[in-house]
């Protein structure tokens, strides 16, 4: 009989290249798996990821699963993992879910965050410094072309292995937390490779003046990534929230 496990995880991706497995290169699901595997009983177990993250992008939160033909005692599975993994990944929870279940597959939303800071702090390494000030109102007026479905190709890395650049985006937005500190939230079915770094980065553009509100919705119609401008550091990403049907998955974070 086969056992179908669905994780909910956290892990800063400083050090890593990213969620999916590299050659020659250390990633979080190399780590994920690594330790799995020796809780049973160094039988390889595969993970998959309810999407890819770039080298150096972080997540608050992140699902996975993964199956196996042992049955799991998920409180002890999320306890011994947490004592095997690295301190820059954690495990939240861990339960049985149905095969209907996928992690990337089944999910309807994937929202991320972006972080930005006006004034250099050492203590906000996972954001990025902003050394002139921006025009927020402007942004967030241009971030409202970015809404709906459209075709996302100027804002999506060249020659990657998807059939289709087709996005909806449910929300864009740039929102204050204090002085100093804001942060760019997006919401959408799904995400190209590198999207929201470069609209983070043409909406600043924006912000400096150097584009004009209606030109966001001039490149999006382009669609030529070169139109877009370039993409901001990945320091200040985080995936922040997955959403499945009910039926399939229960949110424990």
């Amino acid at each position: 009989m086969i056992f179908r496990y669905a994780l909910e995880l956290a892990y800063r991706g400083t050090d890593y290249h990213g969620w999916q497995i590299q050659p020659n290169a250390t990633s979080v699901q190399e780590e994920l798996e690594y330790r799995l595997s020796r809780l049973g009983g160094n039988v390889p177990i595969s993970v998959t990821g309810c999407g890819r993250t770039d080298t150096g992008v972080h997540a608050s939160y992140y699902v996975a699963h993964f199956e196996t033909g042992t049955e799991m005692d998920c409180a002890q599975l999320v306890y011994k993992l947490n004592k095997m993994l690295p301190e820059d990944i954690s495990v939240f929870s861990a339960q049985r879910v149905s095969e209907a279940f996928h992690a990337r597959f089944s999910a309807i939303a994937r929202t991320y965050r972006y972080f930005v800071n006006r004034e250099k702090n050492p203590f906000a390494l996972d954001s990025w410094h902003l050394p002139q000030s921006c025009d927020f109102d402007a942004m967030n007026r241009a971030a409202k072309y970015l809404l709906g479905k459209q075709d996302f190709t100027s804002f999506s890395k060249l020659h990657t292995d998807v059939k289709t650049n087709i996005c909806t985006v449910y929300r864009a937005r740039w929102i204050q937390q204090n002085d100093q500190s804001w942060f760019f939230e997006i919401q959408a079915d799904r995400f190209l490779r590198n999207m929201v770094r470069a609209i983070v980065g043409t909406l600043l553009d924006v912000g400096y003046g150097k584009l004009t509100e209606k030109q966001m919705e001039e490149i999006i119609i382009m669609k030529n990534r070169g139109e877009a401008k370039l993409s901001v550091p990945a320091k200040g990403l985080f995936l922040v929230d997955v959403e499945y049907p009910i039926e399939l998955f229960s949110k424990r974070r």
